[in-house]
């Protein structure tokens, strides 16, 4: 094996969930923020790219300053974790509908969110963010937007069945769940 093929190995090894005795309450008590908690098993969420950074900055200022001027809610990022489920995840952008805003603010959101957003990371394997992505609908969560720098797309699921592709021509909406919210599919790419 070459240098090269063993640093990849390791750092698939790396990123590997890590088992744990460690439940749901005691993840939620605890101070591991680089961690998602998925089913008995820690999540490292490792250092985005600049890429995602940045697309990630341009969904919460468009979708954030719609939120904030129509006091919809809240939006906030991915440092947030959200009980989803027997799960703890940290969505790179999410919304939460002013009904649902949590009283004690001082630890993960005990409800999912309204809206979660996904950025595709160099890093993600994309199974995890189906499934990511099918947990989050499976908890409540009304809509998500998956979005691929790669392709310059979005996905946005209502449901496992109910799912559109949207490409860099497309309007991007908040549907029925941040309603009047839209801002073309480019403009997050730009």
């Amino acid at each position: 094996m070459g240098i090269l093929k063993d640093g990849y190995e390791q750092a698939a090894m790396s990123l590997a969930p890590l088992e744990t005795d460690m439940t749901l309450e005691e993840f939620l008590e605890s101070d591991l923020e680089d961690y998602e908690y998925v089913k008995g098993e820690l999540i490292l969420m490792p250092a985005a790219s600049w890429e995602h950074g940045l697309i990630s900055a341009r969904v919460f200022l468009r979708l954030g300053t719609y939120v904030e001027e129509n006091r919809l809610g809240a939006v906030v990022t991915p440092d947030t974790g959200f009980q989803v489920g027997e799960r703890v995840l940290k969505p790179d952008v999410a919304f939460l509908a002013t009904a649902h805003l949590p009283d004690d603010t001082s630890r993960a959101c005990p409800v999912p969110p309204d809206l979660a957003v996904e950025v595709v990371s160099p890093s993600d394997v994309f199974r995890r963010v189906i499934e990511k992505t099918f947990a989050y609908l499976d908890a409540g969560t009304r809509l998500v937007w998956v979005v691929e720098p790669g392709s310059k797309t979005v996905t946005v699921y209502r449901s496992e069945t109910d799912i559109k592709l949207l490409t860099r021509n497309d309007t991007l909406t908040g549907e029925d769940v941040v309603e009047g919210f839209s801002c073309q599919v480019a403009q997050l790419f730009e």
